[in-house]
């Protein structure tokens, strides 16, 4: 307080008590607060208070780091969407294709299965091995990409897009295909700094390349006029900035040196047991991925207005998921390495922490339609699914955390047959019928969606209450020229989704089912 305090400075024995009793409220006040944060603490257990310090040091980053990644796309959409409602329909269409043409993504997992164990094993110069096999292997899956999508606009015409939709398509994928190799390679880089516990140089190039993506976008639209193919062009900038950036922060902090051993011949063998991890990594990630994809062309069947909505919509999803992700990526890495070293009570330790994790991006909620969009018809139907979008995201950020868990287990492939029957054959037929025969447009269609990540979520969740993490670390080892390696994958997770407050009534069902 200053001189003008009548409490400090009154004179006589009433000011003397003023100020005593002043002190005393503040001292009784400091010592409540000391008391309530210590009640806190002790309300935690000290295994459990340790395990999330870990799992934010490596969440927090991820997140920034992918939301960076996803950035990239989004800048564009952004850009697109006041360009007219075609360019926005068309670029659209055009990262659906994309993103459905990495029908090989999924072997950017199995790097990452033996970046995690081998490296927890303190095998580091395998993990080298390991990168050059993940290079050469990704390098080749461009070619089955590359062939999807030089052909995208007969693809759009076949599944009856507009035929002016269908060619700026086709523009915009033709300029971002060379660009390809550059975007693997960046998640492969990645993944090879992730496993280590490595994280801030990808949040470091990250924010560059994002920078260097927006002043791109806006001198090759705004400044040059070249519309959507400048857009394309500066997304495709952008993914070697990405990796250019990364590489050479990596070679010139030395992160390489106590992993890499220089090439070597033994990256041309065992890659068949690389396909055989990869392809339920992939069908996991795929089979969910793709379904949002299929909705953006049965959306484009309808109007431009219902295909702009359903994209905006996908991408605020894939938005709120980027919390989430980070703390499902952190599961993987942490039950990962737990079961390479053997420790089932840390693996289930690691598999309960970031499950309550998830419940905390409840509080934040996405508000940035309006920047994506200056059309009043799409983004009334934008607002119309987000009800909806809400309910999903309530199941989906615990289902997404919980299928980490699943990945860092070595149970991918128990997650493919979920997605399949779940997404395919109970959700997307019921949000068809919705869409089509009772008229609702992308409302039926995300209404089919919530419903399938709901039983998602539900056979995750039981499936890992009831799961044997004494077999599943047991069952997890395969040998490599008598190298010890760990069949598990880290959750690279599709982009989407976050939670909503009430879920956290259900941590007191579930979680005691994991002890």
């Amino acid at each position: 307080r200053d001189s003008t305090s009548p409490i400090k400075y009154s004179k006589g024995v009433e000011g003397d008590s003023k100020v005593g009793k002043a002190d005393a409220s503040v001292q009784g006040s400091g010592d409540s607060r000391g008391s309530c944060l210590k009640n806190m603490s002790c309300f935690i257990p000290p295994d459990y208070r340790h395990e999330l310090v870990q799992l934010l040091k490596l969440a927090g980053p991820v997140i920034i780091s992918q939301l960076m990644v996803f950035m990239i796309s989004f800048v564009s959409t952004v850009f697109c969407g006041h360009l007219g409602k075609t360019e926005l329909a068309a670029v659209a269409l055009s990262i659906s294709v994309r993103r459905l043409s990495l029908i090989l993504s999924g072997f950017e997992l199995y790097p990452s299965t033996c970046f995690m164990q081998t490296y927890g094993s303190g095998n580091l110069k395998r993990v080298g091995v390991i990168l050059q096999r993940g290079v050469l292997i990704l390098l080749l899956a461009c070619f089955p990409c590359w062939a999807i999508l030089i052909n995208t606009e007969p693809i759009l015409l076949a599944v009856k897009q507009s035929p002016e939709v269908a060619s700026i398509a086709q523009l915009y994928v033709k300029i971002f295909m060379p660009s390809l190799p550059a975007a693997f390679m960046y998640q492969l880089q990645g993944r090879y700094l992730q496993n280590q516990g490595i994280i801030w140089p990808q949040v470091v190039t990250g924010v560059i390349a994002n920078i260097l993506n927006a002043i791109i976008n806006y001198i090759f639209l705004y400044c040059l006029d070249l519309g959507v193919a400048g857009s394309a062009a500066a997304n495709a900038i952008s993914q070697y900035l990405l990796a250019v950036i990364l590489f050479a922060y990596i070679c010139c902090r030395g992160l390489h040196k106590a992993t890499w051993g220089g090439w070597t011949l033994d990256c041309l063998q065992e890659w068949g047991p690389f396909v055989r991890l990869a392809i339920p990594s992939m069908l996991m990630l795929c089979l969910e991925w793709w379904l949002f994809e299929i909705g953006g062309f049965l959306a484009g069947v309808i109007s431009e207005t219902e295909l702009g909505a359903h994209s905006i919509v996908y991408e605020l999803m894939a938005l709120a998921y980027m919390f989430p992700l980070g703390f499902a990526a952190a599961a993987s890495v942490r039950v990962g390495n737990a079961l390479g070293a053997g420790n089932i009570e840390q693996a289930k330790l690691s598999s309960k922490v970031p499950i309550i994790c998830a419940y905390v991006p409840l509080f934040l909620s996405p508000s940035i339609i309006s920047i994506c969009i200056f059309f009043r018809d799409i983004l009334q139907r934008v607002a119309d699914v987000m009800i909806i979008l809400g309910l999903l995201h309530l199941a989906d950020a615990v289902a997404g955390v919980a299928g980490g868990v699943l990945r860092g287990a070595g149970k991918q492939l128990i997650g493919a047959l979920c997605n399949l029957v779940g997404y395919y054959f109970i959700g997307f037929p019921i949000g068809v019928s919705l869409m089509f025969a009772a008229n609702m447009g992308i409302v039926g269609l995300w209404t089919g969606l919530c419903i399938s990540v709901w039983l998602q979520l539900i056979f995750f969740i039981t499936f890992m209450c009831k799961l044997d993490w004494k077999k599943a670390a047991e069952e997890g080892y395969v040998c490599y020229d008598n190298l010890t390696l760990t069949k598990t994958t880290i959750s690279v997770m599709t982009t989407h989704k976050y939670v909503m407050l009430y879920v956290l009534t259900l941590s007191g069902w579930f979680l005691p089912w994991l002890s």
